[in-house]
């Protein structure tokens, strides 16, 4: 079952990375919420997949590398870099660690991400 959630939040991440807005939601139980420690607090999963579907012009390109997974009944912590690239040209990596809450459905419930921009080349954010 655990392998099974870290596959779930891969496809997750996999979903965002592609603009597949719909596969994305379709993982979540219909209450989900996330937080991200950008100080604006909860957020449910439509506020936060329109938030994201609002900026996704400006992005050229994004990747998620997974660099590791734990997981134990009902959850999934990793830690991934994403790798971005926007349309006037600037590139960064976003470093996180993500937690991923799933109800006894297999479905995402809860997001947590703590998330730091880090611009490549010398960049300014």
């Amino acid at each position: 079952m655990s392998q099974n959630l870290k596959d779930k939040a891969v496809t997750y991440l996999r979903a965002l990375e592609n603009r597949d807005w719909k596969t994305a939601r379709a993982l979540c139980a219909e209450t989900t919420t996330v937080w991200h420690n950008d100080g604006k607090g909860e957020q449910s999963i439509e506020k936060n997949i329109a938030g994201m579907e609002g900026q996704i012009e400006s992005i050229e390109s994004m990747r998620y590398d997974i660099l590791r997974q734990l997981s134990q009944p009902g959850e999934v912590l990793q830690q991934h870099v994403v790798h971005v690239a926007t349309t006037s040209g600037m590139r960064g990596e976003v470093h996180a660690a993500v937690y991923f809450g799933f109800d006894d459905a297999g479905q995402i419930m809860r997001i947590e991400e703590y998330a730091n921009f880090i611009p490549v080349d010398g960049q300014d954010s």
